[in-house]
């Protein structure tokens, strides 16, 4: 979150994840409820939206090698790292 993201770095993260860039949102977030909830938009739009709210990115996220998961709930992670 302290880092600025780059497109690159989100598309590479989400292909890892096998999910687009929607379902790569924290849609519980009040910017998420106020501004975007309900709103269709493309990938790349949306990785836009990522860059300049990256509240709204869920995490953490762990890669590892060509694949990657998001941590939450603990059973992905623990999946994730057999």
């Amino acid at each position: 979150m302290k880092q600025t993201l780059s497109p690159e770095l989100i598309q590479s993260t989400l292909d890892r994840l096998g999910i687009n860039a929607e379902q790569l949102l924290r849609k519980n977030e009040s910017i998420y409820k106020e501004n975007f909830k309900d709103k269709k938009h493309h990938q790349n739009e949306w990785i836009k939206i990522m860059i300049a709210q990256p509240k709204l990115i869920q995490r953490p996220i762990i890669i590892k090698g060509d694949k990657a998961v998001i941590g939450r709930p603990i059973e992905n992670l623990i999946e994730f790292l057999k």
